[in-house]
């Protein structure tokens, strides 16, 4: 009796330990920015579809200060297989010694564009003087807690001298800036314009001019201690693929490749 029960035991183990690993192996979970966000949606149903692999996704900014941005939720202990952020903000993983080397893949790159609350009227922003009135002239300014709205307060308003006038105007809070001109709380947004189009409640302005402009890279890697990187490597494949030329135009982004 002693044996047989042994015996079950052995087999019930044993069939926990597949379950588990092959749970593990159809799992992936990927940490995204909002940059690249409104493609990725688009296309992971498929990629689910086909693969057969569940993904889990959460979201962080690329760059910044506070909790929320992917680097402080790696260093606090989230685990993720895959990051999905723009160049700049890999580069700081890369120095924190966080990615799995030569496993990064460019994805697709955005440009910086204007937006305003649907049904506003569009600012004239078609050279630099033009978009220097309608920042000083707008009531708040909403830009990304991220990447592009560093760049902004860093370097391009101190550049056009105007950073002393909108400083006070500014609401930097990453995704729920877009929300904040939608709702009114803001009347001019600047940011990627692939977070701007196809959004409820606002309306793409256009690009900024090319004396301002940056285009951003987001890129896809694999984290150091991703529990599946071959299926991440699938993940990071698919996206780069011509798959997904399509929902990446939609969303006001280029193709990488």
């Amino acid at each position: 009796m002693l044996k047989r029960a042994l015996v079950v035991l052995a087999a019930t183990l044993a069939m926990s330990l597949a379950t588990s690993e092959g749970e593990t192996m159809e799992n992936l979970t990927v940490m995204i920015s909002g940059g690249f966000s409104l493609a990725y949606k688009q296309v992971l149903p498929e990629f689910e579809r086909s693969t057969g692999i569940s993904v889990t996704t959460l979201s962080g900014a690329s760059q910044g200060t506070g909790p929320k941005t992917i680097k402080s939720q790696l260093e606090q202990g989230t685990e993720v297989d895959v990051v999905i952020l723009s160049g700049e903000g890999l580069d700081e993983l890369k120095a924190a010694g966080r990615i799995t080397a030569g496993s990064e893949m460019k994805l697709a790159g955005v440009a910086l564009g204007a937006a305003v609350r649907q049904g506003s009227a569009k600012p004239d922003i078609g050279s630099v003087d033009a978009l220097k009135r309608a920042l000083t002239g707008a009531r708040m300014v909403a830009l990304p807690g991220s990447t592009s709205g560093i760049f902004m307060k860093d370097e391009v308003f101190p550049r056009l001298g105007i950073a002393d006038k909108v400083s006070s105007k500014l609401y930097a809070r990453g995704i729920e800036s877009t929300n904040a001109l939608a709702a009114g709380d803001a009347d001019l947004a600047i940011g990627p314009v692939s977070e701007q189009v196809n959004q409820p409640g606002i309306e793409l302005v256009g690009p900024l001019p090319d004396e301002v402009q940056l285009v951003q890279i987001f890129t896809a890697a694999i984290v150091k201690t991703a529990h599946n990187p071959e299926q991440a490597k699938r993940l990071i494949a698919f996206l780069a693929s011509d798959q997904t030329t399509t929902a990446i135009k939609n969303s006001g982004m280029q193709p990488a490749r």
